[in-house]
C-alpha cells in the first residue's frame, strides 16, 4: 500500500509521507516548486518517474519530471502545431495541463495529456516529445465544446483501459465523453443517457454537450465508470455505452470529485456541495457520501470532518483512493488535507494550512 501523497497546490508540490507501514503520522516532509501553482501530479509505477505541471503566470503552464534519485528536469510541453501554411501565431496555445495520465502496464515512458483547450496529447517518450492527437482535435463536434468553469472546454479525465491500452476513454468538459479503441486514431461519443440541465430542454441529453466534471474506472472492472457530472452522478456498466443517473444521493448530488473502488466496481466515493453559483458544503457541513451497492443507497460519511462554518471545496482531482480501496486523501480549496484509513468511515486531519489544493495522488 502506498505511504506517500503528492499534494498538488497553489503554492508547490507537496510531499507527505508516513513513516512505516500503517503506524504513524502522516507528515508533511518537504515542498518543490515552492511558491509555485502545481496543477497537476503524476507518479508512474512503470518507471517511478514523478511528473509535475505547473501553471506559470508569465511564463505559461510547465511540465518537469523527476527521476528516481536525480533532480527534477523540465519536459518538454505539450504545444498545437500551427495550421498548415499559416503563421505559428494562429496556432491555440495550451493554457493549463488538466489530466496526466500512464499508459498500459508494459508501456514503460507512454503519457497522456489533457489540456485547454480541449486537447489531447501523446507521449512515448516520457515527455521528450508530444503530438497531438488529431483523430479527436479534428471532429467536427468540437465546434460544440464549451467551457465549464474556464473559458474553453478541458480534457480532464483520462481512463485507459487496463485490458487494452488502446482503447482510451476521456471526459470533457464541456464535451462529453469520448472513446477510442484504436490508440487516438477513430473516436466515438459515448455520454448516451447523460442530461444537461443547462441546456435548452431539446438539447438536455445532446451527449455532446454534456459537462462532466469527474471520470473515473474501476481497474478489475474497467466496464464499470462513474461520473461526477454537473447535473449530478451518473454511472456505466458497459465501457461508456451508455449511462445511468443516480439521483439517490444525499445532500446534494452536485459536486467536482469522485473516486471509485480499485477491485469493487459498486463502491464509489463523492464529496457534495452546493450546486453553482454558491459551491460550498450543504449547511457548511462537509461530508463524503458512499456507495458500496452501485448507488442504489449512499451512507453519509462526516466524523473527522468539519460540521459547522465549514467552506471546503474539492476540485475534481482532489480526492485519491489507493490500490488497497480502503485510504482515501482528500484535499481542499481552503488548504485542508484529510486521509481516511478506512474506507471514509472516519477521517484523520493532516494538515489545516495548506496552500489551495488542485490535486491529490498518492505514490
Amino acid at each position: 500500500m502506498s505511504e506517500r501523497i503528492y499534494a498538488a497546490t497553489r503554492k508547490g508540490l507537496i510531499l507527505i509521507e508516513r513513516p512505516r507501514t500503517g503506524k504513524g503520522r502522516w507528515r508533511i516532509q518537504h515542498a518543490d516548486f515552492a511558491g509555485e501553482p502545481v496543477t497537476m501530479a503524476l507518479s508512474d509505477a512503470n518507471t517511478g518517474t514523478v511528473y509535475a505541471a505547473l501553471r506559470l503566470g508569465h511564463f505559461g503552464p510547465k511540465l518537469h519530471r523527476k527521476r528516481d534519485g536525480q533532480a527534477w528536469q523540465e519536459c518538454v510541453m505539450p504545444a498545437f502545431a500551427a495550421v498548415p501554411g499559416a503563421d505559428d501565431s494562429t496556432a491555440p496555445a495550451v493554457d493549463q495541463i488538466l489530466a496526466l495520465e500512464t499508459g498500459g502496464a508494459d508501456q514503460a515512458g507512454v503519457l497522456w495529456v489533457g489540456t485547454i483547450p480541449g486537447g489531447l496529447f501523446h507521449s512515448d517518450d516520457a515527455g521528450d516529445s508530444w503530438h497531438l492527437v488529431e483523430g479527436l482535435w479534428n471532429r467536427p463536434e468540437r465546434a460544440e465544446w464549451f467551457g465549464g468553469g474556464y473559458d474553453a472546454p478541458g480534457i480532464h479525465s483520462i481512463c485507459v483501459d487496463p485490458r487494452d491500452r488502446d482503447h482510451v476513454t476521456v471526459a470533457i468538459s464541456c464535451g462529453g465523453v469520448w472513446a477510442t479503441f484504436d490508440g487516438g486514431e477513430t473516436w466515438e461519443c459515448r455520454a448516451q443517457g447523460m442530461r444537461a440541465a443547462y441546456m435548452p430542454p431539446a438539447r438536455a441529453f445532446d451527449p455532446n454537450v454534456q459537462d462532466p466534471h469527474r471520470m473515473v474506472q474501476c481497474h478489475v472492472d474497467p466496464d464499470v465508470f462513474w461520473v461526477q457530472h454537473h447535473n449530478g452522478i451518473f454511472r456505466s456498466t458497459d465501457a461508456a455505452k451508455s449511462w445511468k443517473e443516480i439521483t439517490g444521493a444525499a445532500p446534494s448530488v452536485f459536486g467536482f470529485a469522485v473516486a471509485v473502488h480499485p477491485r469493487d466496481p459498486n463502491t464509489a466515493w463523492f464529496v457534495p456541495a452546493v450546486k453553482d453559483e454558491c459551491r460550498i458544503p450543504v449547511d457548511g457541513q462537509l461530508v463524503v457520501t458512499r456507495t458500496t451497492d452501485g448507488g442504489k443507497s449512499f451512507t453519509v460519511l462526516r466524523d473527522g470532518l468539519p460540521q459547522e462554518n465549514s467552506f471546503d471545496l474539492m476540485y475534481r482531482h482532489a480526492l485519491d483512493v489507493d490500490e488497497s480501496g480502503a485510504r482515501l486523501a482528500m484535499g481542499s480549496t481552503t488548504g485542508n488535507l484529510w486521509v481516511s484509513e478506512d474506507g471514509g468511515e472516519h477521517w484523520d486531519s493532516v494538515s489545516s494550512h495548506l496552500p489551495p489544493i488542485y490535486a491529490v495522488r498518492f505514490v
